[in-house]
């Protein structure tokens, strides 16, 4: 059975919107610290060893109009852009038809109906990345198994945040939590009990 994790970059005030450059008033703002390379490590271990990427249609277009040109730059970048695109990848859409990514399948309906079949389906990890609405309606149904952030020493003030009013509380059992690179980035993993 696979498990749903989800991975992301937020401000000490849990913000995630636009971390690697989308266009927001702080665009790119993760880029102002340095997450060492044990937090490069952290975001690579996560990618080759998951199965498969869970994305929303937003967090899809930005990564399939990235990661193809990254693997072409070779070096250490161009090994994980090539995991990145040979991997399988679900995208939750109901207006993306015909997706041009590599091991790319659309998934429309019932999203949590769909996201419980695909982790009967898939043995391992299902990392899903940014995809804010996704994740939120993930862990809204209790879809989401683990929780790992990656917490940059600022505060933004505004813009999306990685939670929302809930319909109910969940607790989360801390699974590590160390700090990484000489700005002050924290890794957290959260599993859920």
């Amino acid at each position: 059975m696979g498990r749903i994790v989800v991975t992301e970059f937020v401000s000490l005030d849990g913000v995630m919107e636009a971390p690697g450059g989308e266009k927001f008033k702080y665009e790119g703002w993760t880029f102002d610290f340095d997450r060492g390379d044990e937090g490069n490590k952290f975001k690579a271990d996560e990618v080759f060893d998951a199965e498969a990427q869970l994305l929303g249609r937003v967090t899809y277009e930005s990564f399939a109009g990235a990661w193809p040109e990254y693997e072409k730059e070779g070096g250490e970048l161009g090994e994980f852009a090539k995991r990145m695109n040979e991997m399988p990848k679900y995208v939750i859409s109901s207006t993306l038809k015909d997706p041009e990514w590599t091991n790319c399948t659309v998934i429309d309906g019932d999203v949590p109906k769909e996201v419980a079949k695909l982790k009967d389906q898939i043995d391992g990890d299902i990392l899903v990345a940014g995809s804010r609405t996704l994740v939120q309606d993930l862990l809204e149904h209790g879809l989401v198994d683990e929780l790992r952030l990656m917490v940059f020493p600022v505060v933004l003030g505004t813009g999306d945040k990685l939670f929302r009013e809930f319909s109910d509380k969940t607790t989360w059992k801390l699974g590590e939590s160390k700090p990484v690179g000489p700005d002050g980035v924290l890794t957290i993993t959260y599993q859920r009990v």
